[in-house]
């Protein structure tokens, strides 16, 4: 129900609407014609709307690799429009791509995942000052059975990576190609941006610091190095 007020007057309890007047209001609202709304159709491979599915581009037959890849997706990923974990699920064997979906992942509910991470031979794509170079890991040992994948931004990698404890235990990779990356687009005309946490270590943090204790125990937790 609508309420209404008294005109000309101030702090007046407001009074209901009457029927009379909230079927006026409305007239010619009914009358609309309502549109459904219809998803495009979509491919069952690519998964994307069929007038511009990508399967004529992709391997006829999936590819055969030694490899099991476990992709660990962020939700927002899954609403994204330019889509790529789709099709890399499409050019491989249904055991040789998992995807797992969240942000959240305990020895609990992902018991599969939990053995996967303890295995030795398992390596996460993610940089760090602790990452082993792709070449020198090739060098030291045949192709790892299982590789772990984070899919997401930058902020929502970091944030999957560091709480949840599984994905540390394999050994990180993927250091010199984050470099080149960097190195690549800087001569690009990109500009350097440093975290916040350098900004903070170094005294060049130019902003207020903020009131809130939350906030300011965080930034705490970043000077001290203490992942968050």
């Amino acid at each position: 129900m609508e309420w209404g007020s008294t005109a000309g007057s101030s702090g007046a309890a407001p009074v209901p609407a009457q029927d009379g007047e909230e079927r006026e209001g409305c007239a010619g609202l009914w009358e609309l014609p309502v549109e459904c709304c219809e998803r495009r159709p979509e491919c069952g491979r690519c998964s994307r709307p069929q007038k511009v599915c990508l399967c004529p581009f992709l391997p006829i037959h999936p590819l055969k690799v030694s490899t099991c890849l476990y992709i660990i997706q962020h939700p927002a990923e899954e609403s994204r429009v330019l889509r790529t974990v789709p099709l890399l699920a499409a050019c491989l064997p249904p055991d040789k791509c998992k995807i797992l979906v969240g942000r959240r992942f305990s020895e609990d509910r992902y018991p599969e995942l939990a053995t996967v991470c303890r295995n030795p031979s398992t390596l996460i794509l993610y940089p760090g000052a602790e990452a082993t170079d792709l070449e020198e890991v090739a060098v030291m040992s045949s192709s790892p059975s299982v590789m772990i994948i984070i899919d997401g931004t930058w902020s929502q990698a970091k944030d999957i990576f560091y709480k949840n404890s599984l994905f540390r235990l394999p050994k990180q990779t993927v250091l010199r190609p984050l470099q080149a990356l960097c190195s690549f687009q800087l001569q690009h005309g990109a500009q350097i941006h440093h975290s916040k946490e350098h900004l903070l270590k170094n005294g060049l943090y130019d902003k207020p610091m903020p009131k809130n204790k939350r906030k300011l125990r965080r930034m705490e937790l970043l000077v001290n190095n203490v992942k968050i």
